[in-house]
């Protein structure tokens, strides 16, 4: 487990107003999951950035699928990528000792981004 930064919990209370942690980690098995799903380039060239999309995304949306899950983008500069990170909140009456955990990242080109945009509901955007 890799403690990756700390969650605004003013940013993601549209998501959830019951976070009780601000602590984001990354564990084991889902960096694992991260490098069997995008291979350990793509987490080599991103991993640096986790901290940067989690703690100051450009937009944060709604996992429609997960309650309690966001989905924190941002641009990097790097190479114009989109990076998305899907994080799983924790909140009041999840068990004790979870913290606020990165379940996978996803890189999107500008195309799927602005349909993203236009599809998703945006519950923040940076000013």
């Amino acid at each position: 487990m890799q403690t990756i930064g700390k969650l605004d919990k003013q940013k993601y209370s549209s998501v959830s107003t019951e976070i009780r942690s601000d602590k984001i980690i990354l564990t084991d098995h889902q960096k694992e999951h991260i490098i069997n799903r995008r291979g350990q380039v793509f987490f080599d060239r991103y991993y640096p950035f986790f901290q940067e999309i989690a703690e100051d995304p450009d937009y944060i949306f709604k996992d429609r699928a997960h309650e309690h899950t966001a989905i924190a983008s941002k641009t990097i500069s790097l190479d114009g990528k989109n990076i998305n990170l899907v994080i799983r909140l924790a909140v009041v009456g999840d068990d004790t000792g979870l913290e606020n955990s990165i379940i996978t990242a996803i890189a999107e080109n500008e195309k799927r981004y602005q349909q993203r945009l236009r599809n998703n509901l945006v519950l923040y955007k940076k000013e």
